[in-house]
C-alpha cells in the first residue's frame, strides 16, 4: 500500500520514460523493416526476432547445404564522446554495424542478423532513433537484417547525454568454404583495402591528442573541409560488398586464403591472428600513403611512430590474403567492385610473426 502523506514513487521519478521508449518503437520500425527480407519471420515488438536460415530452392536462389553459424559482437568504444559532443549521432550506428560484419566477414561467412544494445542516460526518442537510423543504414549496406535491439535507460549509470552501444551479429558460411589460418602458405600475397579513417579503434588515445583542439575548426593540413570532428566520426568502412562478392567468384577455387579486419592493435596485431606458426608476413611501409588524419594525431599528440602503428588502422582497414597466380585477376575483381586494393608484402616460411618492414 502506498503512504497516504508521502507523494506515490513512479518510474518517472527515478529518470525512466516508459512512455518515451514506447514513442521510439514507432519512431524505428520503419528503419528496421527496410533491412528486413524473406527470410525473416514474425512482426516488430516480440520477444525476439526470427529469422529462418534454411529455404525452399524453388523460392529461393541459393541454399546451405552444410550451414555453420557466425557470431560475433563489439562496440564503438570511445568514438561515441565524440558523438555526444558534437551531437551527431547518425554515425556511430554505421559503426557499430562495421566492427561486428567487418570481423564476421574475415571467416568468409555471409553476414544474416543484426542486433543493437544501447545504454542510455535518459530515452530522447529523436536522439535514439538517429542512432538506431545509423544502424539500420550500416545492416542495409552489409545485407543484413536488424530483428531486434534493446534500448536501456539507465540514469544512474550513464551521466547525462551519455551512451553506449553494441551490437550482435550472427551469419553463416558454408563448411567448405570456411576461412581458417591453416590455408595461408608462404609465396601467398598481401593485398590491403583502404580504410575510411580511423574506424572505431584508438579513440582514447585520438581524444587525448587533440584535447584542447576546436572540434568544429576546420584544419588545412587535414586537406579536407570538413570540421575535426567530423573528420574523426567518418563512419569505419563497411567491407561486406566486395569481400561477399568476390568470394562468390570463386566457388571452387580457394584462391583466398586468409583475411583480416585492421582494428585495435593495428595491422601487425591482426594479420597475427589470420597466419599460421609456421609462417611469416612481411609488410611494406611505402606501399601505401598514410592518410593525413593519421598524421595530424601523430603531430599533435606526439605519438611515436610505433605507437601509432600499435594502436591505429593508419589507412589499411581490411586485408586479405591470396594465391599469387590470382592476386592480379583478384585485384582487378576488388577494383570492379569499387575498392582501390593495394599490394602490401607477401608470406614467408616463419613462426606467425608480421614483420613491418620500412621502404627502400
Amino acid at each position: 500500500m502506498t503512504s497516504p502523506t508521502k507523494k506515490p514513487l513512479t518510474y518517472a521519478d527515478t529518470g525512466v520514460d516508459i512512455e518515451a521508449g514506447d514513442r521510439l518503437v514507432g519512431l524505428i520500425q520503419s528503419m528496421m523493416k527496410r533491412t528486413h527480407g524473406p527470410r525473416v519471420l514474425g512482426e516488430h515488438g516480440g520477444f525476439a526476432g526470427m529469422f529462418r536460415l534454411d529455404f525452399n530452392e524453388r523460392l529461393f536462389k541459393r541454399n546451405f547445404k552444410d550451414p555453420v553459424l557466425v557470431a560475433c559482437t563489439d562496440g564503438v568504444g570511445t568514438k561515441v564522446k565524440l558523438a555526444c559532443e558534437l551531437g551527431i549521432y547518425d554515425t556511430v550506428g554505421i559503426d557499430c554495424v562495421a566492427m561486428n560484419v567487418n570481423d564476421m566477414i574475415v571467416q568468409g561467412a555471409e553476414p544474416l542478423i543484426f542486433l543493437d544494445y544501447l545504454g542510455l542516460h535518459t530515452q530522447v526518442p529523436e536522439t535514439t532513433a538517429a542512432i538506431v537510423a545509423g544502424v539500420a543504414k550500416g545492416c542495409e549496406i552489409s545485407n543484413c537484417a536488424l530483428i531486434g535491439g534493446e534500448c536501456a535507460e539507465m540514469p544512474d549509470i550513464y551521466k547525462e547525454g551519455d551512451f553506449d552501444i553494441a551490437g550482435f551479429a550472427v551469419g553463416v558460411v558454408e563448411l567448405d568454404r570456411a576461412i581458417d589460418q591453416s590455408r595461408v602458405e608462404a609465396g601467398d600475397i598481401i593485398i590491403g583495402l583502404p580504410s575510411s579513417g580511423v574506424h572505431s579503434n584508438g579513440f582514447t588515445l585520438a581524444r587525448a591528442a587533440i584535447e584542447g583542439l576546436d572540434l568544429h575548426e576546420v584544419f588545412p593540413e587535414l586537406d579536407e573541409e570538413k570540421p575535426l570532428g567530423q573528420v574523426l566520426l567518418e563512419p569505419t568502412k563497411i567491407y561486406v560488398e566486395p569481400i561477399t562478392k568476390l568470394l562468390r567468384e570463386y566457388t571452387v577455387k580457394k584462391v583466398v586464403s586468409g583475411m583480416s579486419h585492421i582494428t585495435g592493435g593495428g595491422i601487425a596485431g591482426n594479420l597475427c591472428r589470420s597466419i599460421g606458426d609456421d609462417v611469416d608476413a612481411t609488410i611494406s611501409l611505402d606501399s601505401w600513403e598514410i592518410p593525413n588524419v593519421f598524421n595530424f594525431l601523430q603531430k599533435h599528440g606526439n605519438i611515436e611512430t610505433e605507437e601509432m602503428f600499435r594502436v591505429f588502422n593508419m589507412g589499411i582497414g581490411y586485408v586479405l590474403i591470396v594465391r599469387p597466380s590470382f592476386a592480379d585477376s583478384i585485384t582487378t575483381k576488388l577494383e570492379k567492385l569499387g575498392e582501390s586494393p593495394i599490394v602490401l608484402g607477401d608470406i614467408t616460411n616463419g613462426t606467425g610473426k608480421v614483420h613491418l618492414v620500412p621502404g627502400e
